[in-house]
């Protein structure tokens, strides 16, 4: 009477080991987000290790490599002198370089064109700062940090003229405009104004400044605490018109750029987002941007 029961039991004990082997698979499978998620971790715990104050896989070791454009603009800069820590975003690449861990004499600043900054290619500076607006394009070829300034894009004309007396963007529409080449300035002036007249795009604000003193333009778009600069400092017979609307509900910002793929890339977001969250950024704006405060809005 018992003899069935015990042939029977190798076979229960296979079954019983399949049944588990499959529900052992199947917790697997469930389960496989659950190592990515500690690899994650992991990768986490190494950016951590690799933000050691002082210790980045820099371009040169126990040196911070910032570049800007030259000439380097107020109020951006003071003098056209980034090295000297003066001007908003001199201010900000040493703030920056103290909390990663690396003081005044540890940081060297290098000249580096404003297009070649984000176009595609290998990287000689660590990370550059020079207005540079994050947008989905440029993040193609180039790594953001969080962005450190929100920013709006202006209208500067020459006083008296037919451009100083536009109220909206339907006024700029028969006005030869100009601006930087591969600034989001020509940006907004091809994607929101739409003029009839092709936009004219300069190598250097300088030439953009220029023009607009000659006549060969009727107005230029620049960043606003550029505008007020320009029009209180250097070309003092013009005025800002208005500004834009920030495109799509989210505002313009800049952002300091590196390589795309860069080990810097989490380390320099993170040490931008500390300096905004400690009220450091607020600060520094205030200080070096407090006259660019308002201008009439373009609708």
């Amino acid at each position: 009477m018992y003899l069935a029961p015990r042939t029977l039991r190798p076979r229960t004990l296979r079954r019983a080991l399949a049944a588990a082997t499959v529900a052992l698979l199947a917790t697997s499978v469930g389960c496989a987000p659950q190592p990515e998620d500690k690899a994650s971790a992991g990768s986490s715990g190494s950016a951590t290790k690799s933000c050691a104050k002082g210790k980045l896989a820099t371009k040169t070791s126990g040196k911070l490599t910032i570049a800007t454009d030259e000439p380097a603009y107020e109020p951006w800069f003071k003098d056209d002198k980034p090295a000297n820590g003066k001007g908003f975003e001199s201010a900000v690449a040493y703030a920056v370089a103290r909390q990663l861990g690396y003081d005044k004499s540890a940081v060297v600043w290098q000249s580096v064109p404003f297009n070649k900054a984000f176009a595609p290619g290998v990287k000689t500076f660590d990370f550059d700062i020079n207005q540079v607006s994050i947008s989905a394009e440029r993040k193609k070829a180039v790594d953001f940090s969080s962005g450190y300034y929100d920013v709006r894009q202006a209208v500067i004309a020459l006083k008296g003229s037919k451009a100083a007396k536009a109220t909206s963007i339907a006024d700029l529409k028969d006005l030869k405009l100009g601006a930087q080449v591969g600034t989001t300035s020509l940006n907004y002036i091809t994607d929101v104004v739409k003029p009839k007249q092709e936009a004219a795009a300069f190598a250097k604000n300088d030439q953009a400044k220029s023009a607009l003193k000659n006549g060969q333009v009727d107005a230029i778009v620049v960043d606003l605490p550029t505008a007020f600069y320009i029009t209180s400092a250097e070309v003092t017979n013009a005025r800002i018109v208005g500004q834009f609307e920030n495109q799509g509900g989210t505002p313009e910002q800049f952002g300091l750029v590196l390589d795309k793929g860069s080990a810097l890339t989490s380390c320099v977001g993170g040490a931008v987002d500390a300096l905004r969250k400690g009220g450091t950024l607020a600060k520094l704006e205030k200080q070096w941007l407090s006259d660019a405060v308002d201008a009439p809005v373009l609708k």
